[in-house]
């Protein structure tokens, strides 16, 4: 089997990307920016059922600096570039956010050329294809791009122009590559170090969300991404493709509450969120950055095709039902422990 390096291991694609990796008997090398975080990262994977001993090694690297990443790749035939960065909070020059994402993920590319890697998946998002459009009936497939010309957000910005210079570095270098562009990961959790995602969930089932935008998106289960990216690493048809990760249609927010509340032991212990009428939603981004940066999508259908997917890579997502049932079953057992 292949050796593997896995960019941003402790995260909650990542864990799932490394877990799925050992249980095919690959080894895996897996980059993280503290090292105290492997021993997290091993006892998520022993939870899971992999016990990856000497499959797995973690070493440290950052995406904002070129130290380690050559060592890092050394030896390794695929590269699983699943690190990126998410802020907590809306940064106040955009340029922190999107420089980050295309610089690190140009580094990670730089140091796979270097080492001769086969190929290198990155995980971009959904943000790089569907957004600043506009109303659109049709689904947004492989073949669109977020309109860079329109108002989008920071995140959206660093998620696009990042992929779009991995695919010009492929183009130049001959680098061979793969990108997967997931919409909302859900799924179980597997700590409390929740990500942007799974923290959405964990607010509505603690009833902090009682009113919600008008906005709506495409969810895909955390195992069928991780699943997806593995098959666009082996598959010789994903060379120079792109895959939508996403399980079917779109959800407003409020669908995602509502079933996130029918999916508690106790549905009437909470109230199902309701929608913030559009203009409410516009005042307050005049004051609230973090509201600002979605408003050009308030009431906007956000639909998207799995087919390439599903054709080209025989890829069989779960429903965005059970990715949201089963990320509210590990939140309320994380709460036991």
């Amino acid at each position: 089997m292949s050796k593997v390096l896995v960019t941003g291991g402790s995260g909650f694609l990542g864990t799932y990307v490394i877990h799925q990796l050992l249980q095919s008997g690959h080894s895996v090398r897996t980059t993280i920016r503290d090292l105290t975080k492997e021993a997290s990262i091993r006892q998520a994977l022993a939870r899971m059922g992999s016990l990856p001993d000497d499959k797995l090694t973690c070493v440290r690297a950052d995406l904002s600096s070129d130290d380690g990443w050559d060592e890092a790749i050394s030896g390794c035939d695929f590269v699983q570039h699943v690190a990126s960065p998410f802020p907590p909070t809306v940064p106040r020059n955009e340029e922190d956010l999107i420089i980050p994402a295309r610089e690190g993920t140009l580094r990670v590319l730089r140091a796979a050329r270097n080492a001769g890697a086969k190929r290198v998946v990155v995980t971009s998002s959904f943000a790089a294809i569907g957004y600043g459009h506009g109303h659109r009936s049709e689904p947004f497939t492989e073949a669109d791009w977020s309109n860079a010309s329109a108002r989008l957000s920071p995140y959206v910005k660093s998620k696009l122009f990042a992929e779009q210079a991995a695919w010009e570095f492929s183009t130049k270098s001959g680098l061979e590559l793969s990108v997967i562009n997931p919409v909302f990961i859900l799924g179980p959790a597997l700590s409390r170090d929740y990500s942007s995602s799974v923290l959405l969930i964990k607010n509505m089932i603690d009833g902090n969300l009682k009113k919600v935008p008008r906005i709506s998106f495409g969810i895909v289960d955390v195992r069928d991404v991780a699943d997806l990216q593995i098959r666009a690493m082996t598959n010789p048809a994903a060379a120079g493709q792109r895959f939508i990760a996403a399980a079917g249609a779109s959800m407003t927010m409020k669908e995602i509450g509502e079933t996130v509340v029918q999916s508690l032991p106790d549905p009437q212990s909470i109230q199902q969120p309701d929608e913030l009428p559009n203009w409410m939603v516009r005042i307050a981004s005049i004051w609230k950055p973090e509201v600002r940066q979605f408003t050009g999508e308030l009431g906007l259908p956000r639909h998207c095709s799995n087919e390439k997917a599903r054709t080209l890579l025989e890829w069989r997502p779960r429903s965005n039902e059970e990715a949201i049932q089963s990320c509210v079953r590990s939140l309320l057992a994380l709460e036991q422990q």
